[in-house]
């Protein structure tokens, strides 16, 4: 495990002891929800696997039309995991975030093209100084017209990609989404001094720019 990796799981437990020790006071802790709640009329869902849940939210917050975005695991088989069975790799989850959006004001096809250009989708079961299944990258469609759009993106992605190696991001169909512990929410907002000392270490920014050169999202 990387020096990096033991920090942000040490913020992590660090801030889960303290939040599970006021709620201890409180009564017992909550479960996390089985499925996030239903988008609102008018307003649809996005899900994207790309490392780092805090860094995802991070980038997609900054997009016009994106309404909400919520961390959470997806594509594994236990019900309701937590942070800690999923980074153990016990779970088959991956981080990911479900992004709410106003399709009026951003199209799924630009919040595709937008995740490609803030994820190394060349490595598999890794991002940056994060390795594991739980840090691959993937798109989770939620319907047939998604799927369809992403596959249609990635094959014009490689097709016109500005990088030799083979893109190894997956694409699948959603299953339930299960929200992360309050504490990973907004992490970025909540804790930026730890959050931009992890990016910056990690090297997600240097990879992106070395990959994507001026196409690489603005962080």
């Amino acid at each position: 495990m990387s020096t990096v990796q033991k920090a942000r799981r040490l913020f992590a437990a660090t801030l889960l002891f303290a939040f599970g020790g006021w709620a201890g006071a409180q009564g017992p802790t909550p479960t996390a929800p089985a499925q996030a709640p239903a988008a609102a009329a008018g307003t649809q869902k996005a899900v994207f696997a790309g490392g780092c849940f805090w860094c995802v939210e991070s980038d997609f917050d900054k997009v016009d039309g994106v309404l909400s975005t919520t961390s959470g695991y997806t594509g594994g088989n236990t019900p309701n995991p937590t942070y800690e069975q999923v980074s153990g790799k016990h779970t088959g989850h991956a981080e990911a975030v479900e992004i709410v959006f106003d399709p009026k004001k951003v199209s799924y096809e630009k919040l595709v093209e937008h995740f490609w250009r803030t994820i190394d989708p060349t490595t598999k079961d890794a991002q940056f100084c994060d390795h594991g299944s739980p840090y691959r990258t993937a798109i989770f469609a939620n319907d047939a017209d998604q799927l369809k759009i992403a596959q249609a993106s990635l094959a014009a992605l490689q097709k016109n990609k500005p990088f030799k190696e083979p893109i190894v991001t997956e694409i699948v169909s959603a299953g339930p989404f299960y929200k992360a512990e309050d504490y990973h929410q907004d992490y970025y907002k909540k804790n930026p001094v730890r959050y931009q000392y992890y990016r910056t270490a990690c090297g997600r920014d240097a990879r992106l720019k070395q990959l994507w050169g001026s196409q690489a999202a603005v962080h």
